[in-house]
């Protein structure tokens, strides 16, 4: 959604932000952004790629790609390479992982919390995309061996429904097997136990 603008007292959204194309390695893992351009307008096959690699940034992808429809052009966010690749050399996700796997240096802990989907059932919400990135990085920064984390959440955007989805994936993958849960007053532990924790529980 587009970003909230306070001017004057005035709110204002502004525009909102729309990916081409998502590509994901696993449903809880996009892994590659593609930004096509229409080649009447644009003679270059990398006339997307500003545009895709502010994307990738926004929602912590590895690649970007942009496309006119004759060629794609890369960037690697990681190392900050780029190249060119005919249509037919666009790699598969596979490629694309173990790319990503070199690049990233992932330790086992963090390729079995990659693995590891988030919860879900009939009545389960998929993640937003700010709670998808909060939930892999917590993770995998867990997974690594980092004792301490800290996410900054507002009011409304889901604090206990990313708490669980991290402490589900940690419990899954079996990097944790105890978890310790507060809150400042009982019903919110009440609250998260009957609602989001309850396949914990």
């Amino acid at each position: 959604d587009g970003r909230i603008n306070v001017v004057k007292d005035v709110v204002q959204r502004g525009d909102q932000k729309r990916v081409d194309y998502l590509l994901l390695y696993k449903p809880n893992y996009p892994i590659a952004i593609v930004e096509a351009k229409d080649r009447k307008k644009h003679s270059s096959p990398g006339a997307g790629l500003q545009q895709g690699m502010g994307y990738a940034q926004d929602l912590k992808v590895p690649f970007a790609y942009s496309s006119n429809g004759d060629a794609f052009v890369e960037h690697d966010m990681i190392t900050g390479k780029e190249r060119t690749l005919s249509l037919e050399e666009f790699p598969t996700k596979e490629e694309l992982w173990q790319r990503y796997r070199k690049e990233a240096t992932l330790t086992p802990n963090q390729i079995k919390a990659i693995d590891t989907p988030f919860y879900s059932s009939r009545d389960a919400l998929s993640p937003r995309y700010y709670q998808r990135i909060a939930i892999n990085r917590a993770v995998e920064a867990i997974a690594n061996g980092k004792r301490r984390v800290l996410l900054v959440m507002a009011t409304g955007t889901g604090k206990t429904y990313t708490a669980f989805q991290i402490v589900y994936r940690l419990i899954k993958a079996g990097i944790k097997h105890r978890v310790l849960y507060l809150a400042d007053r009982n019903i919110l532990v009440d609250q998260a136990m009957v609602n989001d924790f309850s396949p914990l529980v």
